[in-house]
């Protein structure tokens, strides 16, 4: 992004919001690394009942869901309400599925698969339409490999409860990634404003 051309002010305005988001670069760091060793653990746990594999996927649609509505606070205007919308669907999603553990294989997978589809839509959109920083791309590849494994969950529900469990772990390895390589773009953003 260059600032040629532009008005003082908003080049100030600019600055000043980089610095303020830069400052809490640690948090989105945090994040990252939080999201992935959950889905490390995911991944190396042997689920034994649908019990066990709906408290993995509400923790992960509260965790992703609030992590949406943390960080719409830090999106300009326009795009705010499509974080909180999503963030609050994460948590009613993430509620819905303590409330019920014992709800059937298929309505978790399908409640997966789309919350892995419109986040990776989600993402790819925001890799391609937002300011191009530094490691730019580890969002897009993440919001491809949300869509993809979105996709293969909605056509392969039946097949066990293994696909559940290693869609939650491998995408949140994925975000997780994708968050630590965001904290260090923000520390950086910081440091040249």
């Amino acid at each position: 992004m260059t600032s040629v051309g532009m008005p003082p002010a908003l080049r100030r305005m600019m600055r000043a919001t980089a610095s303020e988001m830069s400052a809490v670069w640690w948090w989105f760091l945090l994040l990252g690394v939080l999201w992935t060793l959950f889905g490390m653990f995911v991944l190396s746990y042997r689920v034994g009942s649908v019990a066990a594999v709906a408290a993995f996927i509400g923790v992960a649609f509260l965790f992703g869901g609030i992590t949406q509505l943390a960080l719409s606070t830090w999106v300009p205007g326009r795009w705010r309400w499509l974080f909180i919308a999503v963030g609050i669907v994460g948590v009613i999603a993430g509620i819905v599925t303590f409330i019920w553990p014992e709800i059937t294989l298929y309505v978790v997978a399908v409640f997966l698969a789309w919350y892995l589809i419109i986040f990776g839509i989600m993402h790819v959109l925001n890799a391609l339409a937002g300011p191009k920083l530094h490691w730019w791309w580890t969002e897009l590849l993440l919001g491809i490999a949300e869509f993809v494994l979105g996709v293969w969950a909605v056509r392969s529900w039946e097949r066990s409860l293994l696909t559940l469990v290693t869609l939650v772990g491998v995408w949140a390895i994925f975000h997780g990634v994708s968050q630590i390589f965001g904290s260090f773009t923000l520390k950086d953003l910081g440091r040249r404003a």
